[in-house]
């Protein structure tokens, strides 16, 4: 097998994850996790991800099916959907920081409450305990019951159970017993590894410690575990050093394969979606840097508030902020070299995609 270039490497990186369309279930199962984000512009993240994987996929799919779907909203390397049979690998969660004995007695008042009505909204446990206000993460004032069922959920004691307006509704839950032996959690750190790999593979040595570095959010009780998983899938993984970087994927994979071609569609992808979200590789491949700066103030961006990269064959170009006013899109474009391709083809593919992004829109 030859060695791969850089090349062949972005067009990996491209083609691993764009796989040909199919079904939610069959998406999500294929994508392993993926990405969660509230912003709407023009939808939300795991929507804007999700369309480009799934036929006939419209924005709010995702939420409209969750219950129909083995499914879970739950953190892996950060909070988003993933197939229900990857929380054996996490639960039972233990937090970094355990509950003091105030919180505790909180939980298991408001955990007999959910169990006693089935299905609560955080308004109804607001109504009944009256726990107040507190400071979030953020620096502001938020409700501490929203707070407390938040806290549950990561523990594992809750699970969603659907969206009401957005907003989640909870029951309780039991997550079975795990193999805690020292031979059973590293089988379930290995399995992490083994996740995120295939999910973000190619990856650069940075990326790959990152990323077992982030998950210590979904897995914080499996941190020693995941860093010697790390150090054995360095020797197990499929690697290459291209220009000081060393790159490491599945070892049944060959990202030099003809079968990675890239084909002539246009995308607008979210900034969370998998080609784009790993902003170290997303240098390394493409030359240019790409930020996400719906947090950063408007005087300071340079990209605009929900920039979407913009790819072509197997080039991220630039990018665009796209409003729906009716569900008509309307692109707002900027180019990494200052203006946009010549030619019919790409003038065509972008239409295409425009036109995409219209019925993904539409309401169903």
């Amino acid at each position: 097998m030859p060695a791969p270039s850089l090349d062949d490497l972005r067009r990996y990186a491209v083609a691993r994850t764009l796989f040909k369309p199919t079904t939610l279930p069959g998406a999500i199962r294929k994508l392993g996790f993926v990405q969660a984000d509230p912003i709407r512009a023009p939808a939300r993240a795991q929507d804007l991800t999700l369309r480009h994987r799934v036929n006939d996929y419209r924005a709010g799919d995702l939420e409209r099916r969750y219950t129909r779907l083995a499914i879970e909203e739950d953190c892996l390397v950060n909070y988003g959907f993933l197939p229900r049979e990857h929380l054996a690998l996490m639960h039972p969660r233990e937090a970094a920081k355990p509950w003091d004995a105030e919180t505790r007695r909180k939980a298991a008042e408001v955990l007999a409450f959910v169990r006693e009505r089935g299905r609560v909204h955080p308004r109804e446990v607001e109504q009944h305990f009256a726990h107040g206000r507190m400071r979030n993460y953020w620096g502001g004032s938020g409700n501490a019951s929203t707070h407390l069922l938040d806290s549950m959920h990561y523990r594992g004691l809750l699970r969603v159970v659907r969206r009401d307006s957005g907003t989640r509704i909870y029951e309780a839950v039991e997550h079975a017993p795990a193999d805690e032996s020292p031979a059973g959690r590293a089988r379930r750190a290995a399995a992490l590894i083994e996740l995120i790999v295939r999910k973000y593979a190619p990856l650069p040595a940075g990326s790959l410690t990152y990323l077992v570095r982030l998950l210590g959010y979904g897995a914080p009780h499996l941190s020693a575990q995941t860093q010697a998983a790390l150090r054995l899938a360095r020797e197990e993984l499929a690697s290459i050093r291209i220009d000081g970087i060393t790159w490491y994927w599945p070892a049944d994979e060959n990202p030099a394969s003809r079968r990675h071609a890239p084909d002539d569609a246009v995308r607008l992808l979210a900034p969370f979606d998998p080609v784009v979200w790993d902003r170290r590789r997303f240098e390394l491949l493409w030359g240019w840097t790409y930020k996400f700066e719906a947090y950063t103030p408007a005087p300071q961006r340079q990209f605009g508030y929900y920039a979407l990269p913009l790819l072509w064959h197997d080039r991220v170009i630039g990018w665009a902020n796209v409003s729906a006013p009716e569900g008509r899109p309307q692109p707002a474009f900027g180019y990494v070299e200052g203006r946009k391709p010549h030619g019919a083809a790409f003038r065509a593919a972008l239409d295409d995609e425009l036109g995409r992004m219209a019925e993904f829109l539409a309401a169903r």
